[in-house]
């Protein structure tokens, strides 16, 4: 992984955000009542995740998280929690040239007839930047490991800004297998990894807790242990699509005789297709077994092209997506890459961020501009927010018989003063950008992407 980090035992965070050391006017048809998948998908991240069987909470402190399971001490196994979220989820507060967030995460494993089991961590955030309080890409990891012996689990999760004190908790059930010998760690979704040679070891990893890949971008790195296997064994991984095809045939190679032996394998994402894959260790009753999921985005789930090309009608460089939606699917790789390569505003970074911070402003969008009978993200109010953000002040007039006037100012757009005009003529909170007001928009816009 091409992001730098620091640890902060027994927690880690990415150094990605640590600076001290992803129309109407527009053309196009009204969409139909009903969102596709794609976009529900989108629009309801914590569900989604949830259906994978991640840890997932939505607003007001956004994260996904996922528990990999690896053999411990004795007869016990290490539940190593990894959370991630977006920079934007936390209330960061300037102490003096650098921008401080602070939280707390608190996990809770309950099973029948034991007690629980529970650790916390406080944390700290900081970077360099404002710009950098606002990403919406996967910018902080958080885990922390505690010692469990097999059996059935619930597990809690709570997350606590100390800032904005606000709160977030996210459940979810997790079986803890007895580790016998010859057995496997289920296939963990990493950004790195260390083997470790006795299972008393400390974990050294980092987890992908959103178990993401972009299609077309980075490897997807997947860690198996196995235990304590007797002699050489060779053990079946497959990864198989949402059809149950095989995508990906190989064979972990285990010498035996040893207490521990990790095998890690790179998937190229472009291979597995989009959207949902299964990664199955061994056979039989031995299998373990973990979904990954290739979108178009690591931080948002996208799995339709078409869809996906769609929800950029906004975005601006109409003639290369019009490229890619005429292109056949086996051009689309190639043109999709080119399309993030040529699209970033930062090169050094894993991520495109004007992709993401796009693709965030769709989602927020479509929450927040939703009493149109229009999906959010298509109305006036909706795609002036995503090509220009938020407005510095905000003026709506005194319904007349002539409807209601809303005023939109941006004060400080690298063109200067801008404010646009919607009107309401009916009174039913249905705001119309009027003409003058979306030539502004679009020229602005203009302007904008010129400078990404």
């Amino acid at each position: 992984m091409s992001r730098r980090a620091r640890v902060v035992a027994p927690a880690l965070v990415l150094a990605a955000l640590v600076a001290c050391g992803p129309s109407r006017g527009g053309g196009g048809t009204a969409p139909s009542p009903a969102e596709p998948t794609t976009m529900t998908q989108l629009f309801n991240l914590p569900a989604y995740f949830q259906s994978l069987g991640r840890l997932a909470s939505g607003r007001p402190i956004p994260f996904v998280g996922s528990v990999a399971v690896f053999p411990g001490p004795a007869d016990s196994a290490i539940a190593l929690v990894g959370l991630s979220f977006e920079s934007r989820a936390l209330s960061f507060v300037r102490e003096g040239q650098v921008f401080v967030a602070k939280y707390r995460v608190d996990v809770t494993f309950t099973r029948e007839g034991a007690a629980p089991v529970s650790a916390g961590q406080d944390e700290v955030v900081r970077v360099g930047s404002y710009q950098e309080t606002t990403r919406a890409d996967e910018a902080i990891l958080f885990q922390l490991p505690l010692v469990l012996a097999p059996g059935d689990y619930a597990v809690s999760v709570t997350v606590r800004d100390a800032s904005s004190f606000t709160t977030a908790t996210a459940t979810s059930q997790v079986r803890i297998n007895a580790f016998t010998p010859g057995s496997l760690t289920a296939p963990v979704l990493v950004y790195r990894a260390e083997g470790r040679a006795r299972a008393a070891d400390s974990v050294r990893v980092v987890l992908n807790p959103r178990g993401t890949a972009s299609f077309g971008g980075d490897t997807l790195l997947v860690l198996v242990e196995g235990y304590r296997f007797p002699g050489p064994a060779r053990v079946p991984f497959e990864v198989r699509g949402a059809d149950d095809s095989v995508l990906v045939r190989d064979t972990l190679v285990f010498r035996g005789g040893r207490e521990l032996e990790a095998r890690t394998l790179r998937l190229i994402p472009d291979s597995l297709g989009l959207g949902e894959a299964r990664l199955v260790a061994g056979t039989g009753e031995q299998a373990r077994r973990t979904t990954a999921l290739v979108s178009f985005s690591s931080s948002y789930v996208l799995t339709n092209f078409d869809e996906m090309l769609s929800l950029l009608r906004y975005f601006g460089d109409a003639d290369r997506l019009n490229a890619m939606r005429r292109a056949p699917p086996r051009d689309r790789v190639r043109l999709w890459r080119q399309f993030t390569i040529e699209t970033d505003p930062v090169p050094a970074t894993p991520e495109n961020e004007a992709l993401n911070q796009y693709f965030a402003r769709v989602a927020i969008a479509n929450a927040r501009y939703r009493d149109e009978g229009l999906p959010g993200w298509r109305t006036d109010r909706g795609e002036a927010f995503i090509r220009l953000g938020d407005p510095d002040q905000e003026f709506l007039s005194q319904p007349t018989n002539r409807g209601r006037v809303l005023q939109w100012a941006y004060n400080n757009l690298p063109s200067g003063r801008l404010t646009l005009y919607f009107t309401d003529d009916l009174g039913f909170g249905r705001f119309r950008l009027l003409p003058a007001s979306r030539t502004d928009m679009e020229r602005v816009a203009q302007i904008l992407r010129g400078q990404r």
